[in-house]
């Protein structure tokens, strides 16, 4: 049976008090998305996490933009939903892809005779695919579900993107099967990675301390530092705003929250793991070189 939903388009308030900000926020958020896109362009053959942020980056800023300086942005349902798909394929690659991150700095810290026998190349290319489609195919569960509701009005999210709650909210059909797949999926690609991450961090930083050298303790902190960084803003952020949603005036503080995950780490990302990476300084700097000669 077809259920034919009386809401066709959904209508994004995104952040409706700016009022003299208008301009001064807009031109902020223009200035991340160009140098999150310019930044990732550099390093998209080299890593997933890239594209994960290159994909984030282009389905959410482009409306948030529209959001914030027109006051609103009008989404088609399908539209919305899209959206909600790549966002959320994304964040779960990128939860994923974290992780092992952090279990290859681990390796590459506390049993360096071992990496290379571990982490071996087609290990890595098998991590890499694998993420890759266990995040885009392990959310097309929310999506049929999605789908399959029926929005009957009102159709104002108050949010600047097509997120999970918000949707659900505009539903009159019965959602306790999605809320029963998010249990599922939620430690899954959050709970469980974040629990990885840290673990590998504290063996880390465990092994820094016995390093003899304070010149290489310091250099090996001030390495994994500006990583536990962005990961702390990255899955701190997302499990606040998952785990304990907000209502009424809170949806502000909900906002800025969701920013920091779908706008500040990807801009963050190049610059942590590859503009701020030694070999990959010397690799540019040889392409800079080979194309000048």
């Amino acid at each position: 049976m077809v259920v034919t939903n009386n809401v066709t388009s959904i209508f994004l308030l995104g952040f409706p008090n700016l009022q003299n900000f208008t301009f001064l926020c807009f031109s902020l958020l223009v200035l991340i998305f160009c140098g999150t896109i310019s930044g990732n362009l550099l390093i998209v053959v080299l890593y997933l996490l890239s594209l994960c942020d290159l994909l984030l980056t282009t389905d959410i800023v482009p409306v948030l933009l529209h959001t914030v300086l027109y006051g609103g942005s009008t989404v088609s349902l399908i539209g919305c939903i899209t959206q909600f798909y790549i966002f959320s394929a994304s964040e779960c690659s990128e939860c994923l892809l974290l992780s092992v991150m952090s279990y290859d700095r681990y390796l590459a810290i506390c049993n360096p005779l071992r990496y290379h026998s571990i982490m071996s190349q087609n290990l890595c290319l098998m991590c890499v695919l694998g993420i890759w489609l266990v995040g885009c195919l392990g959310t097309v569960a929310y999506i049929f579900s999605l789908y399959n509701l029926y929005f009957c009005g009102p159709h104002v999210i108050d949010h600047f993107f097509c997120d999970f709650e918000p949707l659900l909210k505009l539903s009159c059909s019965d959602t306790s099967i999605i809320h029963v797949q998010s249990l599922f999926l939620v430690p899954l690609f959050v709970i469980i990675p974040f629990l990885v991450t840290v673990t590998s961090y504290v063996y880390i930083a465990i092994t820094i301390l016995k390093i003899p050298s304070t010149t290489g303790r310091h250099k090996a902190f001030s390495t994994c530092s500006s990583h536990l960084i962005v990961v702390s803003i990255f899955y701190g952020t997302i499990i606040i705003v998952y785990m304990f949603p907000t209502k009424g005036e809170s949806l502000t503080l909900s906002k800025i929250l969701s920013l920091m995950y779908t706008v500040v780490t990807p801009l963050l990302n190049p610059i942590i793991y590859t503009l701020r990476n030694k070999d990959f300084k010397e690799a540019f700097y040889k392409i800079k070189l080979s194309i000048r000669g």
